[in-house]
């Protein structure tokens, strides 16, 4: 992880002053963070052997995924059966996943995974789009006027106003594209209805075929 994203301060030797964000993922997964000297990238050797066994072992050739979800359940399986199928590095008269079923009952229960967004403020133009990332987002109309707080999840964008969702699309990469969603233009219809012909958010509407 860059150090930006996690720490907000670098006192002597190893303490360091976290982010808030990075504090509660660390309580949710129960974990004691340990910080590197800085411009000491060899203290980062054991981490980065590990990911490169990781990248070898079920990266190469590199896979291609629709969605992350796709990606994650795939790669589930393929640690599950590597596990069941690979002696423990120690105990070497058992697999791993047989090692690990015997640990389970004195382990701390999964809780499910901690809610990650980077959260950034955002204004509502006029035709009720928000920017982020070199890309816009379409939100309630009802939105314009007031800021909103992007919370940007590695698949998804979610813009929240006074506590509730004003807009959820899935996030877009590369840079200048315009991501609408129809719905969020309805009570700009009701003043305009002439826009439903001709306006930039409906012309990839896909609406029912009308009644005859």
């Amino acid at each position: 992880m860059d150090a930006k994203t996690a720490v907000d301060a670098i006192f002597i030797g190893k303490d360091r002053a976290y982010n808030r964000r990075f504090q509660q993922m660390c309580g949710h997964y129960l974990v004691d963070p340990v910080a590197c000297t800085p411009a000491s990238g060899w203290e980062k050797g054991q981490v980065e052997n590990q990911v490169g066994v990781i990248r070898r072992r079920f990266f190469v050739p590199r896979p291609k995924f629709k969605s992350y979800a796709e990606l994650n359940a795939w790669l589930e399986d393929r640690c599950l059966a590597y596990a069941k199928a690979n002696k423990h590095p120690e105990l070497r008269d058992r697999t791993i996943w047989e090692v690990f079923e015997e640990e389970r009952p004195s382990l701390v229960p999964y809780v499910g995974p901690f809610d990650g967004f980077h959260a950034v403020p955002a204004s509502v133009s006029k035709t009720c789009l928000v920017r982020f990332d070199k890309n816009r987002y379409s939100v309630d109309a009802r939105a314009v006027g007031r800021p909103v707080e992007i919370g940007a999840y590695a698949d998804r964008l979610e813009c929240w106003q006074d506590g509730r969702i004003v807009g959820s699309h899935t996030r877009a990469f590369g840079r200048n594209k315009t991501i609408f969603d129809p719905l969020h233009y309805i009570p700009v219809l009701a003043r305009k209805p002439g826009a439903l012909r001709n306006g930039a958010p409906f012309k990839e509407w896909a609406l029912p075929v009308p009644i005859i």
